[in-house]
């Protein structure tokens, strides 16, 4: 991995894990997240995809409820020193960090992260980070 590339994925992992949180706690909160001025541009959805709108569908995170937790499904595709998901983020409600799980594209071969939740209720937020085309932000009400 070239120099480039790394500050690249350190900088979008930064923006993600500390900046994105804060800025959506200022915004719309639950299903109103794509209303607010941010989607689409801070961070996409998928209905409000911004400048990716032909994205959308291989780049929002899919969350599934699982029997220990959830399930956190992006279908991008895994193409090693290219283009791939760097990472999923967890968010409670209040939009605190709960978890993440960063990706090897020489070694995974598809983006999924399985969370245990105990305890949990209300909103739970999933970021799914690109090396090209941002975070992407999906809500499921558990």
């Amino acid at each position: 991995m070239d120099r480039r590339s790394f500050i690249r994925i350190g900088v979008a992992g930064a923006a993600t894990g500390i900046i994105a949180p804060e800025i959506v706690l200022a915004g719309s909160m639950g299903k109103k997240m794509s209303s607010s001025n941010m989607a689409g541009g801070v961070y996409y959805t998928k209905e409000s995809p911004g400048r990716w709108a032909k994205k959308a569908g291989s780049h929002s995170p899919i969350i599934e409820k699982a029997d220990t937790g959830i399930r956190v499904i992006t279908g991008h595709p895994m193409k090693a020193n290219n283009h791939w998901i760097i990472k999923h983020v967890l968010l409670d409600s209040d939009f605190n960090f709960i978890s993440e799980n960063v990706f090897d594209p020489n070694k995974d071969k598809a983006a999924i992260s399985n969370f245990s939740l105990t305890g949990q209720t209300g909103a739970v937020y999933a970021l799914s980070v690109c090396n090209k085309h941002d975070s992407w932000l999906t809500v499921l009400e558990i």
